[in-house]
């Protein structure tokens, strides 16, 4: 049976390494055929060989873990993207009262069962979200390291690239800001 299927496969392989043929019918209409035709001129063509697509590796499978849970590849870093944006990044954050808002760039979205939570200055910082957007509340002036990490329940999954920025808040206390008699 394997003999068959063998010699099936390399019958149909056949046809795929045939010659191509071009001639002028007797209406002028040019014709392409894989048999020479009889009686007529024709010319033998030579084709470029057909594009070819190498398959990609499948991932690697998940590998089991002494507590009974699984790590892959992709479960190390599933987001191909992960970073902050919307900071400033030469001059200051100008936060009089201390609070701002970052937005989160995610490729590929945000997963199922996956928070976004801002790291502050090393701390976690804040209430994980869904939302790709994370606000800093009451910052103190000066500067701040700031990073967002993924969560999968209470475990860090990911983390972004940290960065850091100054924030600049009016002192109250200034005579400038003084109301004049």
């Amino acid at each position: 049976m394997r003999l068959f299927a063998a010699c099936l496969l390399l019958a149909l392989a056949l046809p795929a390494g045939a010659q191509i043929y071009k001639y002028t019918d007797a209406k002028g209409n040019t014709v392409f055929t894989d048999q020479p035709p009889q009686g007529v001129a024709s010319e033998s063509l030579d084709l470029p060989p057909a594009n070819t697509v190498q398959m990609q590796a499948p991932p690697p499978a998940a590998k089991p873990q002494a507590d009974g849970s699984t790590t892959s590849a992709q479960s190390a870093a599933p987001y191909r993207v992960l970073r902050l944006i919307n900071l400033p990044s030469e001059e200051a954050l100008r936060a009089n009262n201390g609070s701002f808002s970052v937005d989160v760039e995610l490729q590929p979205a945000l997963r199922s069962g996956h928070r976004l939570r801002l790291i502050l200055d090393g701390k976690p910082y804040g209430e994980p979200s869904t939302v790709p957007r994370l606000q800093v509340v009451n910052a103190d002036r000066g500067e701040h390291r700031l990073a967002v990490e993924v969560l999968s329940g209470d475990r860090p999954v990911q983390q972004s690239e940290v960065h850091t920025f100054t924030v600049q808040r009016v002192h109250t206390g200034s005579p400038a800001l003084r109301s004049r008699p």
